[in-house]
C-alpha cells in the first residue's frame, strides 16, 4: 500500500500510529488513510458476502476463536476483485459470533454492507489519546477504529463472556461491537473494530465530557480546549455544571440501574480506567442559535433517518420504557435522553461507556502505585477493578445526573392560612431557587390527605418520608392530577378537603404538626 511519511522533505507529525504529514494526508503505520479505507471497504464486503453462504446455526464455543484470512492482490483474483492499491491481507476475527451480535442488535447484513461500504467512509478528525484513527459510515451508523495488539487481543478474549451478557442484557451503556478484523499491508498489521456510533453528526453537540469519577489530573489541557469540539473531564464538569444534570425520576433510575449493571460486567472482566462519554445536546440554545440566523438556511437538527440498530440510540440503551408519564416533554428526543440544567433549560444526552479494553494488568497496577505515592491513590483514574467501579457508579449517580425534584404547590400557606416556618432541607434533594423545603412538606400533606392516610390516631407517631420516595412517581402523578393545581388551598375544592382534615384530626395538637411541616403517617 502506498504510503506518505518517507518521502525526504516531508514534515510528518507523529501521534502514536498516527501521523500527518505536510500536505494534510494522514497515515497510519505507514498506510495512508485513502487506501485503508478502501481495502477496509473491500474486506468487510467479501468477508460479510462469504458469511451469507453460511447456514445460521447456534455459536459454538470454538466460533470465538476462529480467524478468517483473504489475500487482495492489486489485480484481483478468483475470489476477488481488482482494485487500485498495494496488495493486502485482510482478516476477519470470529465471523459467526459477531454475525450472531449483529442479528443481536438487529444490523442486517444487507443494511451492515450497505452503511459501511455504499458511500466513502467520512474521517473524524479527533484523533483518539493513543493515536487512533476514527471513521464514520456516511449515515451515521457505525464507527470504525483502529485499536492497538493488546486491546484486539484483549476483546477476543472478552467474547464468550460479551456473548452471555449481551444474551442476558441487550440493553447496555457498554461498547457495543459489530465486528473485529485486521488489514495487513507493508509488512504491519492494522487491527480495526466496528462499533455503534454514539454520538450523530446530525445533531449538534454544545459541550461534550469524559468523566471517570476521578479528580487526579482530570481537567482538559489548553491545547484540547483550543480544539473546535473540545473533550471535557471531571473537573471541568464539575466547574460548568456543578448543580448536575436533573433527569425525570424514572430516566434517573433506569440510567443508573443501567450503569450498575454495566459496572458489575466491567468489575467481573477486571476492567477498569473505562469513561462515560457524555455529549450535550441544548434544545433552547440550538432554537436561540437558528433564530440568530435570521433569514438564512437553518440547519434541520433532527435525524434525517432511524438508526437501524436496535438499543443503538442513547435512550434506546436504557431502559427506553421509562419515559413514560416523565416530566420532560419534547416532540423529538431525536435518540437523545431527555434532560435539563440548573437553569431550566432543556438539554438531549448522549452517553455512553468508552475505552473499555483496558485490564487491570501488571503495568497498570505499577502505574497506580507509583501515582499514589505523589497523590492520593483514590482520587487517580487508574486503580483496581472494584474500587473504579464503586467510585464511577457514585460521582454518576450523585455528581453528574440528579433527579428533578418535585414541582412546587401552587401555596405556601398552610389550611389554617398561616404562613408555614422555614426549615433546613435534609436528605440531599437537589436545590431550586423556586422550591423550598417547606412546600414538599406541604405537598407531601396534602397528598396523604388526598389518599386518605389515616389521621387523627396519637398512637401512630409521624414519619418522615425518605428522598427517594418522595420523588417517586407516584406523588408527581397524584399531584399532577390532583385539584391543587387550579385555585390554590382556598378553592371550593381544597377546602371542602380542609373541612374533611378538620373532621377527621380535631386535635390542636395534629393541626400543628401539619402546619410546622411534620409529614402524616400513611
Amino acid at each position: 500500500m502506498p504510503g506518505s511519511s518517507g518521502q525526504p522533505g516531508s514534515q510528518t507529525i507523529k501521534k502514536g500510529h498516527r501521523g500527518v504529514d505536510s500536505t494534510g494526508e494522514t497515515t497510519y503505520k505507514k498506510t495512508t488513510s485513502s487506501a485503508l479505507k478502501g481495502a477496509i471497504q473491500l474486506g468487510i464486503t467479501h468477508t460479510v458476502g462469504s458469511l451469507s453462504t453460511k447456514p445460521e446455526r447456534d455459536v459454538l464455543m470454538q466460533d470465538f476463536y476462529v480467524v478468517e484470512s483473504i489475500f487482495f492482490p492489486s489485480e484481483g483474483s478468483n475470489l476477488t476483485p481488482a482494485h487500485h492499491y498495494n496488495d493486502f491481507r485482510f482478516k476477519t476475527y470470529a465471523p459467526v459470533a459477531f454475525r450472531y451480535f449483529r442479528e443481536l442488535f438487529g444490523i442486517r447484513p444487507d443494511d451492515y454492507l450497505y452503511s459501511l461500504c455504499s458511500e466513502p467512509l467520512i474521517e473524524l478528525s479527533n484523533s483518539g489519546a493513543s493515536g487512533s484513527l476514527f471513521y464514520v459510515s456516511s449515515d451515521d451508523e457505525f464507527i470504525i477504529k483502529t485499536v492497538q495488539h493488546k486491546e484486539a487481543e484483549f476483546l477476543q478474549k472478552l467474547l464468550p463472556g460479551y456473548y452471555m451478557n449481551l444474551n442476558q442484557n441487550p440493553r447496555t451503556l457498554l461498547p457495543k461491537f459489530y465486528g473485529l478484523y485486521c488489514v495487513q499491508a507493508g509488512g504491519k498489521n492494522i487491527r480495526i473494530v466496528v462499533m455503534n456510533n454514539l454520538l450523530p453528526r446530525s445533531v449538534k453537540m454544545h459541550l461534550k465530557y469524559d468523566l471517570k469519577g476521578s479528580t487526579y489530573k482530570r481537567r482538559a489541557s489548553q491545547k484540547e480546549r483550543e480544539k473546535v469540539f473540545p473533550t471535557y473531564k471531571d473537573l471541568d464538569f464539575m466547574q460548568d455544571i456543578p448543580d448536575g444534570l436533573f433527569l425525570d425520576s424514572d430516566m434517573y433510575n433506569a440510567l443508573c440501574k443501567t450503569l450498575q449493571r454495566d459496572c458489575l460486567v466491567l468489575q467481573s472482566f477486571k476492567i477498569m480506567d473505562y469513561s462515560l462519554l457524555v455529549a450535550i445536546h441544548n434544545i433552547d440554545l440550538a432554537q436561540r442559535e437558528h433564530a440568530l440566523a435570521d433569514g438564512t438556511s437553518q440547519a434541520d437538527t433532527r435525524r434525517p433517518t432511524a438508526q437501524k440498530a436496535l438499543y443503538s440510540t442513547a435512550m434506546e440503551s436504557i431502559q427506553g420504557e421509562a419515559r413514560r408519564g416523565g416530566t420532560i416533554e419534547t416532540d423529538d428526543q431525536m435518540g437523545g435522553i431527555p434532560a435539563r440544567n440548573a437553569k431550566g433549560e432543556r438539554l438531549l444526552l448522549y452517553i455512553g461507556i468508552i475505552d473499555v479494553l483496558q485490564s487491570y494488568r501488571f503495568v497498570k497496577k505499577l502505574e497506580h502505585s507509583w501515582k499514589a505515592l505523589v497523590h492520593d491513590g483514590d482520587t487517580v483514574s487508574v486503580h483496581r477493578p472494584s474500587f473504579y467501579a464503586e467510585r464511577f457508579q457514585r460521582f454518576m449517580c450523585n455528581t453528574a445526573f440528579k433527579k428533578i425534584p418535585l414541582k412546587p404547590s401552587p401555596s405556601k400557606k398552610s389550611r389554617s392560612g398561616t404562613a408555614v416556618p422555614r426549615r433546613s432541607c435534609q436528605g440531599g434533594v437537589p436545590f431550586q431557587p423556586h422550591m423550598s423545603c417547606e412546600t414538599k412538606a406541604q405537598v407531601t400533606t396534602e397528598v396523604d390527605v388526598e389518599q386518605g392516610s389515616h389521621l387523627g390516631r396519637p398512637d401512630l407517631l409521624p414519619r418522615t418520608l425518605p428522598v427517594d420516595e418522595a420523588n417517586s412517581d407516584s406523588v408527581a402523578t397524584t399531584l399532577s392530577t390532583s385539584s391543587l393545581g387550579s385555585g390554590g388551598l382556598n378553592s371550593p375544592a381544597n377546602r371542602s378537603v380542609g373541612v374533611q382534615v378538620h373532621k377527621a384530626d380535631s386535635s390542636a395538637k395534629d393541626l400543628t404538626r401539619a402546619a410546622t411541616g411534620i409529614f402524616l403517617p400513611r
